[in-house]
């Protein structure tokens, strides 16, 4: 059965030490929120205690302090609680290459996996927003006029902004196609093809 974008999807984000997993970095929060028919009807929020202090910079950049985390339960017992949280549904995250190198190491320690797809709502944003000034999270939300008040590099927050951003590409992209459903895997494909023929995939579907 062909998965549509109004299907369950998860739009998660990840907080780290730093920036590869492969490096010994580590999450430090998770935030998701669960999107089905385009409305967010289940929300997850975790920080984690990766067992190491922090840098200044990661303080700095995220408002997540070593204090706040030395309270906070193990990755691995946040990270059991998201592998249920997330099932079998489909991923979505700006930048997903970032977040599932995180999700991949931190449910690799515990032995879990998951059978989702993931999608990357940066690179369909570099091909439906070509006229954005850039493409980052906080500028396409102020490109799209999308309602914001929190604090972004915060897990929850990144991550309701991400599925606030989705649904408005989706919106657009099913108004260039002219359909009601856009499959998930329409929408990963987009996010593949060369800008220059993005026009003519989008054309070529709606023929």
């Amino acid at each position: 059965m062909t998965q549509t974008c109004a299907d369950s999807l998860i739009v998660l984000d990840f907080e780290t030490t730093g920036l590869s997993p492969d490096m010994g970095d580590r999450a430090i929060e998770i935030g998701a929120v669960r999107l089905q028919k385009g409305e967010v009807v289940e929300r997850f929020q975790g920080l984690m205690n990766p067992g190491k202090r922090v840098s200044r910079f990661i303080e700095n950049y995220t408002g997540i302090t070593n204090q706040m985390l030395s309270s906070a339960a193990p990755c691995e017992e946040v990270m059991h609680q998201f592998a249920n949280f997330i099932g079998d549904s489909n991923l979505v995250a700006h930048n997903a290459s970032f977040d599932k190198r995180f999700l991949d190491a931190e449910l690799g320690r515990i032995s879990q996996s998951y059978q989702g797809q993931f999608a990357c709502s940066l690179l369909v944003s570099r091909r439906v927003y070509q006229q954005a000034p850039n493409h980052k999270l906080g500028s396409l939300v102020s490109y799209k006029n999308i309602q914001s008040e929190g604090q972004f590099h915060r897990a929850l927050y990144d991550s309701e902004m991400t599925a606030k951003l989705w649904m408005a590409m989706v919106d657009d992209i099913a108004s260039q196609m002219d359909t009601k459903e856009v499959p998930f895997s329409f929408i990963q494909k987009l996010a593949k093809t060369p800008k220059n023929k993005v026009e003519a995939v989008l054309s070529k579907v709606k023929g």
